[in-house]
C-alpha cells in the first residue's frame, strides 16, 4: 500500500513572493465570491437580454450552485493527490474562461455552461486554508485562515454594488470583461507568488465515488433549489430527493469499501470532524438568511408600508458595512481561537449572529437598524466561519486537509441551498396583494429572521458539542500531521 508523503516542515517562500502569498490567496477567496455575486443584479433584465424565459435565467445561478457542490469535495481531493497550488490555479482558470464566455455571448445556453464552469471557484477557498496550513508557521496560520475564511462575505459585499455600478452604466457584458481580466490576474498572481505544497497523498483517485456523489448532489441540491418552483410534493421533486437518497446510500457504502476513498467516511464519523460539519451546515442557513431577506426587505416599495424603495446599487450599499466588518473582525477569531479554542469560536459567533437576527425582529423598518442589525450577523458569520476550518485542520491529517475542508465547504453550501429553500417558501406563503400583485408581508421577513435566528442557536448549541478541542493542545498539535494516539482516543469516544 503505497504510503502518505512526509510531512515537510513550513516554510514559506523568501522574499517578495513569500509576502504575497497570503494577499494572492485571499485575493482569489474575495474574486471567487464576486464572480458568484455579479449575475444577481442581471436577473430581472437576463430574460429580455437574452430573450429567454425566467425559468431558464434561474439556472445561471443554479448551475453555479450544483457545479459548486460537485466540483469542492472532487477538486479538495484532488489538490490533496496531486498538488493544491496546481489544483486551486486550475480552478481559478475555469472561473476566468467562464466569464470570457459570458463576455462574449448573450445565448442563455452559453451562459449557464460558463456559469458551471464558475462554479469550480467554490473550492479556493478550502484549497487556499490547506495551503496555508502546509507553508505557515503556526504563529502566523490562525490569523491567515481566519482572514481567508473571511473573504466569502467581503467578496459578496464588495460584488453586489460592483456589478450594480456596470450594469447601471455600461453594457452588462462590460462586467464580465473586467471580471476576466481580474481572474487572469488571480490565476497569474497564484502561479507566481503560491509555492506548491509537498503534503501529498498519493494514490489512485476514486472515479467511481465522485460520478456517485455528484449524481447525488445534483438531485439532492436541484430538489432544494428548484422545489418552491416545481412544487415540493410534485413528482419531479419528491423523485429527486428519492434518488438523491438512493445514490447517496450506495455512495456511502461505496466509500465504506474502497481503498483511497474521495471522502474518507471513517474520518468524518469521528465526533470533531462529523459535529463541525453539522455546524457548518446550520451556520450556513443561519447565515444566507441575512443577504436574501435584506435584498428584498429594503427594495420592496414604500407603498407596502416597510419597504424603502431602494435601488440594486443602494441595496448592495447596505450590505457593504458587513463586508468592511468582516475583514475587521477575522484577527479577534484567530485570537479568541488560539485562547480558547475554535469551537468556543464558533458557538459564540453563532449567538451572534441569533443576536443580529433579534436585531432585526426589533426594527426592520429603519435604515440604520436594518444594516445594524445585518453588519450584526455578518460579525458573527466571520467569528463562525473562521473556525470552522481552524477545527477542520486540527482534527484531520495534512493529507486530507483540502478534501476534508471541501466537505466543510459543501456542508455550507447544502446550508446556504437550504436556506435559500426555506426563506422562498416562508415569503411565499405570507403575501398580500399590491397593485394586484402578492409581495411578501413584513410578517413573512420577521418569520424568516426566526428561522434563522433559531437555527443559529442550534449551531452555536451543536458547536459546544465538539469533543476534545482546547487551545493548548490544538496549538501544540497545530504543527502537525498526524493525530496522535491520545486524539485519536478522543475522536473514538
Amino acid at each position: 500500500m503505497e504510503q502518505p508523503a512526509p510531512i515537510a516542515q513550513p516554510s514559506v517562500r523568501p522574499g517578495l513572493r513569500g509576502r504575497l502569498t497570503i494577499p494572492v490567496l485571499a485575493f482569489g477567496g474575495i474574486l471567487m465570491a464576486v464572480m458568484q455575486t455579479v449575475v444577481v443584479p442581471l436577473l430581472p433584465d437576463l430574460p429580455r437580454l437574452t430573450r429567454s424565459s425566467p425559468g431558464a435565467v434561474s439556472w445561471t445561478v443554479t448551475a453555479t450552485l450544483l457545479s459548486g457542490a460537485v466540483l469542492t469535495p472532487v477538486l479538495g481531493r484532488a489538490g490533496d493527490m496531486y498538488g493544491k497550488r496546481r489544483v486551486l490555479t486550475a480552478a481559478l482558470l475555469l472561473m476566468t474562461v467562464g466569464s470570457v464566455m459570458c463576455a462574449l455571448s448573450s445565448d442563455i445556453a452559453v451562459l449557464i455552461t460558463a456559469r458551471a464552469l464558475q462554479g469550480a471557484a467554490a473550492s479556493v477557498v478550502p484549497l487556499s486554508i490547506s495551503i496555508l496550513r502546509d507553508e505557515l508557521p503556526p504563529e502566523r496560520r490562525g490569523s491567515a485562515v481566519a482572514l481567508m475564511s473571511s473573504t466569502v462575505g467581503i467578496g459578496a459585499a464588495l460584488g453586489l454594488p460592483l456589478a450594480a455600478l456596470v450594469v447601471q452604466y455600461y453594457d452588462w457584458h462590460t462586467m464580465f470583461w473586467l471580471t476576466s481580466l481580474l481572474g487572469a490576474l488571480g490565476v497569474s498572481a497564484v502561479w507566481w507568488a503560491v509555492k506548491e505544497s509537498p503534503v501529498r497523498e498519493p494514490g489512485r483517485f476514486d472515479v467511481a465515488g465522485t460520478l456517485g456523489l455528484a449524481a447525488g448532489l445534483v438531485c439532492l441540491l436541484l430538489g432544494v433549489s428548484q422545489g418552491g418552483q416545481w412544487g415540493w410534493t410534485g413528482a419531479r421533486v419528491v423523485g429527486l430527493f428519492a434518488a438523491a437518497v438512493a445514490l447517496l446510500a450506495v455512495w456511502w457504502w461505496q466509500q465504506l469499501h474502497t481503498e483511497r476513498p474521495l471522502v474518507d467516511l471513517r474520518l468524518v464519523s469521528r465526533p470533531r470532524v462529523g459535529l463541525s460539519h453539522v455546524a457548518a451546515l446550520l451556520t450556513g442557513f443561519a447565515f444566507y438568511a441575512n443577504s436574501l431577506v435584506t435584498a428584498q426587505l429594503v427594495q420592496a416599495p414604500k407603498a407596502t408600508g416597510y419597504g424603502l424603495g431602494l435601488s440594486i446599487v443602494e441595496t448592495g450599499l447596505c450590505l457593504l458595512p458587513g463586508g468592511v466588518t468582516m475583514l475587521l473582525f477575522s484577527p479577534l477569531s484567530a485570537r479568541i481561537s488560539a485562547a480558547r479554542g475554535p469551537r468556543v469560536t464558533l458557538s459564540l459567533g453563532a449567538a451572534v449572529i441569533a443576536c443580529g437576527y433579534a436585531v432585526r425582529i426589533a426594527d426592520s423598518r429603519d435604515l440604520w437598524m436594518i444594516i445594524l442589525g445585518a453588519t450584526v450577523v455578518a460579525t458573527g458569520t466571520t467569528l463562525a466561519y473562521s473556525a470552522l476550518p481552524t477545527l477542520i485542520l486540527r482534527a484531520v491529517p495534512a493529507e486530507q486537509t483540502a478534501s476534508a475542508n471541501g466537505v466543510n465547504v459543501l456542508m455550507r453550501t447544502i446550508g446556504q441551498a437550504t436556506s435559500s429553500a426555506a426563506v422562498a417558501a416562508i415569503l411565499v406563503h405570507h403575501t398580500s396583494p399590491l397593485g394586484g400583485v402578492p409581495v411578501p408581508t413584513l410578517h413573512g421577513y420577521l418569520l424568516a429572521f426566526t428561522v434563522a435566528g433559531i437555527v443559529a442557536l442550534v449551531a452555536s448549541a451543536t458547536a459546544l458539542t465538539i469533543p476534545g478541542d482546547t487551545g493548548r493542545r490544538g496549538s501544540r498539535r497545530a504543527g502537525s500531521g498526524t493525530l496522535d494516539a491520545r486524539d485519536e482516543a478522543l475522536e473514538g469516544a
